[in-house]
C-alpha cells in the first residue's frame, strides 16, 4: 500500500537504508527494516564528530533539519556528521502502509524504544561505520530514543540532550495516548485498521488533532490568544486551521503504532524496571531541558529523571507553545535551545 504523504516531497531528501531483519522486544521479527535517513555535514577522521538525532512522535526528519539544524547553529553541518533518523512506523521508515506480507498495515507489529535504538545501532556501526557519538539529541519520543541509547550504550555516547521528554512515560502520558488511540479506532471508517486510505478516518484524525491541541499547547497559549499571532481569529479557526490539516493526511496505523510506543516507553525495562539502576549507567555530560509549560512532560517529571544521572544540567525554559514549542514557532526558546546545545558540545 502506497501513501501519499510519505514522500521527499513533504518531507525532504532522505535515503532508505536497509538493515536487514530485526528481531523485536515483543518476540517478532521485523522482515526486511529499513531506516529513513537524513545525513547532513561530513564525518571527520577521527570518526567522533558524528551527533543523532532520531525523531519524535508524527514527526519526520524534515521538522527535525527546519528547528534544529543550519549554518552557525549549535547543530552546525560545517562541524558536525548530522545523522537524523527517522523512528519505526513513522511513515518513512518500516511502517504499517510500507510493509509487506503478514505485517502489512493492521499487522504491523508492536514496536518499542528499545527497536528503535537497537535499529539505529545496527544503522551506525554497520552502514556508516560510527562507533562514537559526540552527542544523542531528540525532543519528546525523540528524548525517549536518546536515553534509551545512553543507557544501553554507555561508552558509545559522549553527551545526551533530552529535550521535553522523559525515561519513562507517566501514567497521565499513557492515558492520554489511550484517549488519542481511541478516538482513531473508533471512527467507523478505521475498520480495524484495514481502511482504503486515511481519509476515511477523517473524524478520528480529526479529534487526534483536537486532543493534540488540548494537551499540546499551554493554557496561557489560549488566554493570551497567541493563535492571533499567527493569523487566527479564533480557537476553532486555529484548530481547523492549523492543527487539523497538520494531521490529516497521516497514516491512522502509523500512528497508533508510535502512541503504543510511546505508551510502553521505559528505559529501565532492562533493569528489571529500576529506573534509577538505568539512569545510573548513564556516563554521558547531558542536558535535561523541559519546558515550563509542557503538559506531557512537565519539568517536575523531567527533574526525577535528572536527578538520577551523573552529570545532568537541568534548567527549563518557559514557552506559552508548551510542548509544540519543538516545531519552532516560539523563536526565543529555540535560541535558549540553541544556546544550551552550544554549551554542552564545547
Amino acid at each position: 500500500m502506497t501513501h501519499a504523504y510519505y514522500n521527499p516531497e513533504h518531507h525532504g531528501a532522505y535515503e532508505l537504508i536497509g538493515i536487514g531483519d530485526l528481531a523485536l522486544a515483543s518476540g517478532a521479527t521485523l522482515r526486511d527494516c529499513r531506516l529513513a535517513v537524513a545525513l547532513h555535514g561530513q564525518l571527520n577522521s577521527a570518526k567522533d564528530n558524528a551527533i543523532l538525532i532520531p525523531t519524535w512522535y508524527s514527526g519526520t526528519s524534515k521538522i527535525i533539519e527546519d528547528v534544529f539544524i543550519g549554518a552557525g547553529r549549535a547543530i552546525d553541518p560545517a562541524k558536525y556528521f548530522i545523522i537524523v533518523v527517522n523512528q519505526l512506523g513513522n511513515g518513512l521508515s518500516s511502517s504499517p502502509h510500507n510493509t509487506a506480507g503478514p505485517h502489512a498495515r493492521a499487522g504491523f507489529p508492536s514496536i518499542a524504544i528499545a527497536d528503535d535504538v537497537s535499529a539505529q545501532h545496527r544503522l551506525l556501526t554497520e552502514h556508516l561505520g560510527i562507533n562514537s557519538l559526540a552527542l544523542v539529541m531528540g525532543g519528546s519520543m525523540g528524548a525517549q530514543q536518546a536515553y534509551e541509547w545512553a543507557v544501553r550504550y554507555p561508552s558509545m555516547v559522549h553527551r545526551l540532550a533530552a529535550i521535553a521528554g522523559s525515561a519513562r512515560t507517566s501514567e497521565v502520558n499513557q492515558l492520554i495516548a489511550d484517549a488519542i488511540m481511541h478516538g482513531l479506532r473508533t471512527d467507523p471508517g478505521f475498520a480495524g485498521g484495514n481502511y482504503a486510505d486515511s481519509t476515511a478516518v477523517s473524524e478520528g484524525l480529526k479529534q487526534h488533532a483536537r486532543l493534540m491541541t488540548l494537551h499540546g499547547l499551554s493554557a496561557d497559549f489560549f488566554e493570551q490568544r497567541h493563535y492571533q499571532a499567527m493569523g487566527f481569529a479564533t480557537v476553532a479557526d486555529f484548530v481547523e486551521g492549523f492543527m487539523t490539516p497538520y494531521f490529516a493526511p497521516m497514516d491512522p496505523n502509523a500512528l497508533i503504532t508510535m502512541l503504543e510506543k510511546w505508551r510502553g516507553a521505559d528505559v529501565g525495562h532492562g533493569c528489571g524496571g529500576d529506573l534509577a539502576a538505568a539512569l545510573g549507567r548513564i556516563t554521558a555530560k547531558t542536558l535535561v531541558l523541559p519546558i515550563t509549560q509542557d503538559l506531557y512532560f512537565p519539568p517536575a517529571i523531567c527533574h526525577c529523571d535528572a536527578q538520577l544521572i551523573a552529570q545532568t544540567r537541568f534548567t527549563s525554559i518557559d514557552s506559552p507553545f508548551g510542548h509544540l514549542a519543538l516545531f519552532g514557532a516560539d523563536a526565543s526558546w529555540l535560541q535558549q535551545v540553541d544556546a544550551e546545545l552550544t554549551a554542552l558540545l564545547r
